[in-house]
């Protein structure tokens, strides 16, 4: 496979990447042989060992491994990203709401996991090769893929809604955890392209079940392919808690395939910065994939069809809603004198607008074609399709002929 010129600038470096051993980090030097861990160990797991440079108070927490990471960041890139989280949590809003009005057939919310998101969106390069799943409204974001482009497959009107390779951003993803197999053998050909950009991968906690993501973890690990994969663990795959995927914190999976794995708070968009931008430094060295796991939570419903307080109660949510993302870096910003009202008063302002712009863009996409879910089935057409065609036409007509639609 053949990627952009402007990457291949330096070639890789062959060697086997180090090993990360301290904080919260395991590889394949230096770690200890743990003993099996029981499920009500698991269950205990309320308080992990994360990355943390930013406290739910809006405190900066130094850390000597990662703030180098962070440590040339300006007021304004920091209002940056403040930015990115309000804009992108204001278009899920909108989004939602369309979706409730009849506008799109489904939408899956990011509300919770904006930190992950952008902190580690902007941690990537225009060289670098993102594949994502169905939730990641931030990255696409960061990306530079417009918001509106987002929503036609919601609609039923695409297939996609933009370019590729015009941002180094792939399709949306909906079988789970298969993006995860697209970005390691893209990144393997990065690799024999001799080119130094990296690949990052996003999936869930409940994605990390899946086979497909094994299969990744192994042959990125036999090839050092230069590509990150990020988990957001927002706990729930639908109705399923993390502590019935799996009995040991995720970021350790990574020990058994032979690289690094790190859990970063997920709510600290400067610690997820900090975690990736560290992660795709190792990819682009040619020291091979790393695991990072962003401890999250998804505050709202798994997608529009989901009912998520029949599987899990307030408080949690409560909880949660005390780490917010976007309120810590709001304290933070406000504490440090790095924004004012003025800039908080016009960002408001700039969110409401884009909730219009993309509202009245969603109204003015067409109707999906209700047929056109026959097209393309197969190549030459089939009997059996023919058959179900004929059966669905009859029962639109069914509708005309009461005066209705």
């Amino acid at each position: 496979m053949t990627v952009e010129s402007s990457a291949a600038r330096k070639p890789r470096r062959t060697a086997a990447g180090k090993a990360g051993t301290t904080g919260s980090k395991t590889g394949t030097t230096g770690t200890k042989r743990t003993t099996r861990t029981t499920r009500s160990t698991a269950k205990k797991s309320t308080d992990p060992d994360l990355v943390q440079l930013l406290t739910p108070e809006g405190e900066r927490v130094e850390n000597a491994e990662y703030d180098a990471y962070v440590a040339g960041i300006s007021p304004e890139e920091l209002r940056g990203l403040y930015r990115d989280m309000v804009l992108t949590r204001r278009f899920d809003a909108e989004a939602t709401a369309l979706q409730r009005q009849g506008e799109l057939g489904l939408w899956a919310s990011l509300l919770g996991q904006e930190a992950a998101q952008i902190g580690s969106g902007r941690a990537t390069r225009p060289d670098d090769y993102v594949f994502p799943t169905y939730r990641e409204h931030g990255v696409a974001w960061c990306r530079g893929v417009d918001p509106t482009n987002l929503l036609g497959m919601f609609r039923g009107v695409n297939n996609g809604g933009w370019d590729p390779n015009s941002n180094n951003f792939h399709l949306y993803t909906i079988v789970i955890g298969s993006q995860a197999l697209h970005a390691t053998g893209y990144a393997m050909g990065v690799a024999k392209d001799g080119a130094d950009s990296a690949v990052i991968a996003y999936f869930g906690d409940g994605a990390s079940s899946q086979g497909d993501v094994a299969e990744s973890f192994t042959f990125s690990a036999v090839y050092n392919a230069p590509v990150v994969f990020f988990c957001q663990n927002n706990q729930w795959a639908i109705s399923e808690p993390t502590e019935k995927q799996t009995r040991v914190p995720l970021y350790q999976r990574a020990q058994g395939y032979g690289f690094p794995g790190v859990r970063v708070d997920g709510n600290d968009v400067l610690a997820c910065l900090a975690v990736t931008k560290w992660a795709l430094e190792r990819a682009r060295n040619g020291e091979g994939p790393t695991l990072v796991e962003a401890y999250t939570y998804r505050m709202g419903a798994h997608t529009t069809s989901d009912d998520p307080t029949r599987y899990r109660g307030d408080e949690e949510r409560l909880a949660w809603e005390a780490k917010d993302p976007i309120l810590r870096l709001h304290r933070y910003l406000e504490a440090s004198n790095h924004a004012d009202e003025g800039f908080f008063a016009e960002l408001e302002a700039e969110s409401e607008a884009l909730g219009k712009r993309v509202r009245e863009a969603v109204r003015a996409m067409p109707d999906p074609d209700r047929f056109a879910l026959f097209e393309n089935v197969y190549a030459d057409g089939h009997a059996l399709v023919d058959e179900e065609r004929a059966q669905f036409a009859a029962y639109q007509a069914s509708f005309a002929d009461e005066g209705g639609h």
